[in-house]
């Protein structure tokens, strides 16, 4: 590709639980050209994951992706993160509990930010979810990319426990429910 053709990316910003679970679903997405994870919102500088799963750190586990807008809407990113996860439990996905695995979107750009509300609001007055969401929206911050162990976890460790139990049916319900997003 030469630079001329390079398309313009975007970045999104998603916490919904450990990150690997998001990081594994939004890599099958045509349109997202990279997916790091990694941790967000807090305080301390260049986090650690030990740091971060005490809780104290404030930063959420979180996947930040570079996707081109031209082959995928933000709206359609928007969808899949928000049916791949439960926006309705506060800092708690499944057994995974702690500020650190808060539902969270991340902003880039105001409007990200109206389309992250809107689609909040319309997901509450259709009743789509079981409550109501209690998903945390806020700009973008310094982004931390987590230690490399946990880049492309599930791809090389889809057979370990965890991975089978928790990250395996997430992948299954966006191939599921969002075939026509995954790339070909």
């Amino acid at each position: 590709m030469t630079e001329s053709s390079t398309p313009d990316l975007e970045l999104a910003t998603f916490g919904g639980g450990c990150f690997w679970c998001l990081e594994a679903v939004f890599e099958l997405i045509q349109g997202v050209q990279s997916v790091t994870s990694g941790y967000t919102g807090g305080a301390i500088p260049n986090p650690t994951y030990e740091q971060v799963c005490t809780g104290r750190s404030g930063h959420a586990e979180v996947i930040q992706l570079a996707f081109d807008p031209s082959r995928i809407r933000y709206q359609d990113l928007l969808d899949v993160f928000f049916e791949v996860h439960d926006p309705t439990t506060r800092n708690r996905q499944g057994a995974d509990v702690g500020t650190q695995y808060r539902s969270v979107v991340y902003y880039h750009s105001e409007e990200q930010h109206q389309q992250v509300l809107k689609a909040i609001q319309d997901r509450n007055t259709q009743h789509l979810h079981p409550a109501p969401i209690v998903t945390e929206v806020s700009p973008a911050t310094v982004f931390y990319p987590a230690e490399d162990y946990h880049q492309g976890y599930f791809r090389g460790n889809g057979r370990a426990p965890y991975c089978q139990l928790v990250v395996s049916p997430k992948v299954a319900k966006f191939r599921s429910q969002f075939a026509r997003l995954a790339q070909q």
